[in-house]
């Protein structure tokens, strides 16, 4: 068995060593460590591969929290300190910004961190009828798979929500047609101090009142909210209780809370968005009689905020089902008048049509991971002095950051991460950037 000593991680938690002029990655190795490994994929310049024995540890390895680590795909980084995979985050997005555009910010923030375990609020969980697995599988794919992994509990979820996967799985094989039941979406929301906790079910085929019945009474032992998903996330609508309470979340620090259906994009993590809301607001610091921009706002999740200190705010985004949302939620909370909501494509978006939208003294953006290359070469010598951009992919807000600081006048004023998603290599990020 071939050995290698790793000697970094690459973004994607994987151990990075070099053999015989060859790099290769390797899943489950780190840094310091000696491993023996076997190689799944072989290409000129590189090889991928997984870790078979660690012949020397790391200080910084601990045992994974979940049984299914190593099989179920949604995890990489268990085997890692959550304290190590903080610093390796922070690498990560230093790295990005440094190597692929040569900029360093001003000031490293302190990385925004929450809960470790039962952060997930959201998740799509896959459904299969595999008789020769044991009938139906719910839970993630496989690690480098599209088969559904054999599991009956996720250290991620709640803990009320993971204790369900068991009872899922026989519920599903009651139904009437297990095999065109392809999705569960979990969608956990406040209400009264308490979770509520939704299960949107994917059906493919018209369900028939036994499985309806079979449903109220999985809804009523286990004390969640069924909606119906018959096509696209749009169709998705409540089915039992029917008095259930709406979906929302609060963000304490501003007086606010924000309705949205569970098929609507939210962050998974309330925990860290509350801080991580609370920091963009610190560094953006919207004060009364300004007007700012919030690109990609989504349902609201900085625009409230940022309107709640009596700033008027503009949000734009491309759903026009987001911004009904948005605007609803200002409604809710009572700040309507100091918000103003527009559908627009910020991916095409000009010069000219972003002038148009008027001057801002300030912007918030916070992009999908493709990042807003149209909208930061559009801002032009009157565009706004102050800039937030909260970024969910490291190579897009390196590029993104570059054009706006060597072609557009800004300065890297600071940058940190906000663990989003502990565990996995998903890297969440903040940065301020300002010019005179």
């Amino acid at each position: 068995m071939p050995v290698a000593i790793i000697e970094s991680l690459d973004y994607e938690g994987q151990g990075v060593a070099h053999v015989e002029g060859k790099t290769l990655f390797i899943e489950g190795a780190l840094p310091g460590e000696t491993v023996e490994y076997s190689s799944y994929r072989r290409k000129s310049k590189f090889e991928q591969a997984q870790t078979i024995r660690v012949l020397r540890e790391s200080s910084q390895r601990v045992k994974p929290g979940c049984r299914h680590f190593g099989l179920c795909g949604g995890c990489s980084m268990q085997h890692l300190s959550p304290t190590a995979q903080t610093a390796t985050k922070q690498r990560v997005l230093e790295d990005a910004l440094w190597y692929l555009t040569r900029l360093k910010p001003d000031i490293i923030y302190p990385p925004v961190t929450g809960a470790t375990w039962g952060y997930r609020q959201r998740a799509r969980l896959s459904v299969r009828h595999v008789p020769k697995k044991g009938g139906v599988l719910v839970g993630f794919h496989e690690k480098r798979s599209s088969y559904v992994a054999v599991m009956d509990g996720c250290e991620v979820l709640p803990p009320a929500i993971s204790q369900l996967i068991p009872d899922l799985k026989s519920l599903v094989a009651r139904m009437s047609t297990p095999d065109r039941l392809p999705q569960i979406e979990i969608s956990i929301g406040d209400h009264a101090s308490e979770p509520l906790n939704v299960l949107v079910l994917r059906h493919l085929e018209a369900l028939t009142p036994d499985d309806e019945a079979v449903l109220r009474a999985f809804a009523d032992r286990h004390q969640v909210i069924w909606y119906l998903q018959p096509g696209g996330p749009a169709t998705a609508h409540l089915f039992y209780p029917e008095d259930a309470p709406p979906l929302g979340y609060t963000l304490p620090d501003f007086g606010l809370t924000l309705h949205f259906s569970p098929t609507e994009f939210t962050q998974v993590n309330h925990g860290v968005n509350r801080i991580l809301v609370r920091r963009a607001m610190s560094l953006l610091a919207p004060r009364p009689g300004e007007r700012i921009a919030d690109m990609f706002c989504g349902l609201g999740n900085f625009t409230l905020p940022i309107a709640r200190s009596g700033a008027c705010v503009v949000g734009i985004e491309g759903s026009k089902e987001l911004v009904h949302r948005a605007r609803a939620n200002a409604g809710l909370n009572g700040l309507g008048s100091q918000c103003e909501f527009d559908v627009a494509n910020l991916f095409d978006i000009t010069q000219a049509s972003l002038e148009a939208l008027g001057n801002f003294d300030k912007m918030l953006i916070d992009p999908p991971r493709d990042g807003a290359l149209a909208l930061v070469k559009a801002i032009g010598e009157t565009g706004p002095r102050r800039i937030v951009y909260v970024s969910c992919k490291p190579a897009t807000l390196a590029r993104d950051a570059a054009i706006l600081v060597h072609e557009k006048g800004y300065r890297l004023k600071g940058a940190g991460i906000a663990n989003m998603f502990p565990h996995t290599s998903h890297v969440e990020s903040i940065a301020l950037l300002e010019r005179d």
